[in-house]
C-alpha cells in the first residue's frame, strides 16, 4: 500500500468539509467561519447561527452517513463476496420505508398510526422498521449455512416489502404520496444537535462491532470454508457482521433517509486507490472516503451559486452509477 495515498483521503476529507461550511446561500467569509468555530464573535451575530446550527449540523451528519454507509457496504462485499453488494442488499432500506410509508400514507388503508409526524417520530419508526428486518435476517442465519442463499432471501424480503409500498402508494392520496416521496430523496440538512448525538452513538456501536471483526472479514474474502479452516466460528462471525451492517444503515436510513450507492461505490473507490485487502486499512479508510464522497455529492447538491438544492440521492446514484458500470466490466465473470 502507498503511504502518500492513504494520506489523500484524510486531506481530502479535510477540504470538502470546509468548502462545506463555506457554501451556502448566505455569503459568510472562510475567515468568519474559523472565527466562529474558534469560539469567537463574528462580524454579523446571525452568522453563528447559520454555521453552528446549520451548516456544521449539516457537515458533520455528512460525515457520518457516509462512513457508515461505506463501512456496512465494504462489510456486505466482503461477506457475500459479491462485488455488487451493498448496504441495503438485506432488505434494511426497504424496512425503514414500509414503516415511514405506513405513518404518511396507511390511512388509505386504514392503518394511519400518526397523524402529525415528527423528525423524531418518523426517525423511530424508521428504526422500527430496521429492527424488524434485522430480527427476521438474524432467524434465518441462524437456519441457512451459506451466503448465497441469505442474500437472495434478503432480495427477496426486500422485493416483498417494495411491493406492499407501491401498494399503499397507488391508494394514498397525492399530498400523502407527495410526503413520502420527498423522504425517499433522502436529507442531510434537517438534523439537530441531539439527533447528531444519537447517529453518532449507533454509528459508534456498529463501526466497534466492525473493527472486533476486520480478521473474520480478512478470512471470509477467500470464502466460507477458507474462514472456518482458519477457526473462525462461522455463524456468530456471520451474525456479528449483520449486525453491525444492520446498526449501520438503520440508524443513517432512519434519520437521513434512504441513501444509496454510497455504500455501494466507496469500497471500490478505496480499493482502487489505496490497493490493499485488509480490512484493518479498509474500514477506516472506507469511512473517511465514505465521509468524503457524501461531502462531495453534498456540495454538488447543493448547486454552488443557486439557492436550490437537489435531492441528494439523484447526485449520490449520478457518482455511484457509473462506480456501479465500472465494476462490471471490470468483473464481467461475477455477474450472470
Amino acid at each position: 500500500m502507498n503511504r502518500n495515498r492513504w494520506l489523500l483521503l484524510p486531506l481530502l476529507l479535510t477540504l470538502l468539509f470546509g468548502f462545506s461550511l463555506s457554501l451556502g446561500s448566505v455569503q459568510i467569509p472562510f475567515a468568519q467561519i474559523l472565527t466562529i468555530l474558534a469560539g469567537g464573535n463574528a462580524t454579523e451575530p446571525v452568522w453563528a447561527d447559520i454555521v453552528w446550527n446549520f451548516r456544521l449540523t449539516k457537515a458533520l451528519t455528512c460525515i457520518l452517513a457516509g462512513g457508515g454507509l461505506a463501512l456496512a457496504g465494504l462489510q456486505m462485499q466482503t461477506l457475500f463476496r459479491n462485488a455488487l453488494a451493498g448496504p441495503d442488499v438485506l432488505g434494511l432500506s426497504a424496512g425503514a420505508s414500509l414503516a415511514v410509508a405506513l405513518i404518511f400514507m396507511g390511512q388509505a388503508a386504514g392503518i394511519r398510526l400518526l397523524y402529525e409526524p415528527s423528525p423524531w417520530t418518523t426517525a423511530l419508526v424508521a428504526s422500527g422498521g430496521c429492527f424488524a428486518i434485522v430480527i427476521i435476517m438474524l432467524a434465518i442465519a441462524q437456519r441457512l449455512r451459506d451466503n448465497v442463499s441469505l442474500l437472495l432471501v434478503g432480495m427477496m424480503i426486500s422485493a416483498g416489502v417494495s411491493s406492499i409500498v407501491a401498494i399503499l402508494q397507488f391508494v394514498s392520496k397525492a399530498e400523502e404520496m407527495q410526503i413520502y416521496i420527498i423522504w425517499t430523496f433522502g436529507s442531510l440538512g434537517s438534523l439537530s444537535w441531539p439527533e447528531i448525538a444519537v447517529l453518532t452513538f449507533t454509528l459508534a456501536a456498529g463501526t466497534l462491532l466492525a473493527v472486533r471483526s476486520a480478521k473474520a472479514l480478512n478470512a471470509w474474502l477467500l470464502g466460507q470454508h477458507y474462514a472456518q479452516s482458519l477457526g473462525v466460528p462461522i455463524k456468530r462471525s456471520r451474525m456479528i457482521i449483520i449486525l453491525s451492517t444492520c446498526i449501520l444503515t438503520g440508524s443513517v436510513t432512519a434519520f437521513c433517509g434512504p441513501i444509496g450507492f454510497v455504500g455501494l461505490a466507496v469500497p471500490h473507490l478505496v480499493k482502487l486507490l489505496i490497493r490493499t485487502s485488509d480490512h484493518k486499512i479498509l474500514i477506516p479508510a472506507s469511512m473517511v472516503g465514505g465521509a468524503a464522497l457524501m461531502l462531495f455529492c453534498d456540495v454538488l447538491a447543493q448547486l454552488p451559486g443557486s439557492t436550490q438544492v437537489l435531492p441528494i440521492n439523484a447526485v449520490t446514484a449520478l457518482i455511484g452509477a457509473p462506480v456501479v458500470i465500472w465494476v462490471i466490466l471490470r468483473h464481467p465473470r461475477m455477474h450472470p
